[in-house]
């Protein structure tokens, strides 16, 4: 079966579009790697594509094809035309793809054409649209990008959002980038990380009047999550801005977001054992470092962190968490920002506060 060659410039038009997409390809492929508003209805389940592919290897692509008819029939076949429609009567715009766009979208199509229903097909399918995200990830690492850098605390990621071409690496990968950087949802996998990440670079190239990209400095993992290399590479070598505002300030940005956000959040997601798990959160966070901290230390800042976490889980009081925060802030996290940012001072063609970050970077 031929199929039309992919045309880039639509493709990346359906991201900017926020286009929804009916995915009919097995559960199994879905899983390792998706778009937003993609909905997986397949044609194949994975049990039936693993009989279908079996088949083909011993009897070739006809009895292949035969097998897939038999297994997609009655009212198997009667159920994923229903779903197919409901989604489609729900999303007008979307389109439909498989893994090229070649047997299984197209047999869709067809089935959906002979009940009366048209769905526009994406040539070469999820690969063509990956490979579009890709070469976008490409071309954004040729620049311009500043790199936005600070201590801990300074508020880095608020003002990334504030900029039409703020990149927020740590939304995307739903990891602080730390070692209390886990959040109560997992992050999503590397190939949905970086689809995710593509579309907002695509989007914010394409739509803001703003020139440069501006990205939070980070290493290049972000949690379980790796920077594409062509864009970590652009990174290491963009000029800095850095953030610079007062330990007070810092704590209380670390205190709202590790502790009062985080408390939050756990017990949001489970109203019975969600400051148990919270709780397990801040202790096991610290126990990641405390080799690095020292035995002696780690055991103090536990024992402070420990009482501030009965006394908010008994007067819901947090002030006793500033103790900690201040104490890592500038026995652990200071000076391993200050020995990084040395290697790097080459780099730094801006500083100032929060404010005034925030308006350099509007103008680049």
């Amino acid at each position: 079966m031929t199929t039309a060659a992919p045309d880039n410039k639509r493709l990346r038009q359906l991201f900017i579009d926020d286009t929804p997409f009916l995915d009919v390809r097995a559960e199994v492929e879905f899983e390792k790697g998706r778009f937003p508003g993609a909905v997986n209805v397949p044609i194949l389940d994975s049990d039936e594509r693993h009989q279908v592919g079996k088949c083909y290897k011993k009897q070739g692509q006809e009895a292949a094809v035969e097998l897939g008819h038999r297994l997609v029939s009655g009212e198997i076949k009667d159920l994923r035309m229903a779903q197919w429609t409901a989604f489609l009567k729900a999303n007008p715009r979307a389109h439909l793809y498989c893994w090229r766009g070649g047997m299984r979208s197209n047999l869709t199509q067809q089935w959906l054409a002979e009940s009366g229903v048209e769905v526009p097909l994406v040539a070469g399918g999820f690969k063509a649209l990956r490979r579009v995200l890709l070469d976008e990830l490409e071309a954004a690492s040729a620049g311009p990008i500043f790199v936005i850098a600070g201590k801990t605390g300074v508020a880095k990621t608020k003002l990334i959002k504030q900029w039409q071409r703020g990149i927020d690496l740590e939304g995307h990968a739903n990891h602080r980038g730390s070692s209390f950087g886990r959040r109560v949802i997992e992050p999503p996998g590397q190939i949905d990380f970086e689809n995710q990440l593509a579309i907002d670079i695509l989007k914010k190239r394409e739509l803001s009047t703003e020139r440069a990209l501006l990205i939070e400095d980070e290493s290049q993992t972000v949690g379980p999550r790796i920077i594409p290399l062509p864009l970590w590479q652009a990174m290491t070598e963009a000029p800095l801005a850095v953030v610079e505002m007062p330990l007070d300030f810092r704590v209380q940005e670390i205190l709202s977001d590790y502790v009062v956000g985080m408390a939050a959040d756990h017990s949001a997601a489970d109203s019975e054992q969600g400051f148990e798990n919270y709780r397990t959160y801040l202790l096991g966070s610290l126990q990641r470092i405390k080799k690095r901290l020292g035995l002696e230390r780690h055991d103090q800042l536990n024992a402070i962190m420990m009482q501030a976490l009965e006394q908010q889980q008994r007067d819901n009081n947090v002030q006793g968490h500033e103790q900690w925060i201040e104490q890592l802030l500038e026995h652990y996290y200071d000076p391993m920002y200050k020995y990084q940012l040395d290697k790097k001072k080459h780099r730094i063609v801006f500083s100032g506060s929060h404010n005034e970050v925030l308006a350099w970077g509007a103008a680049q």
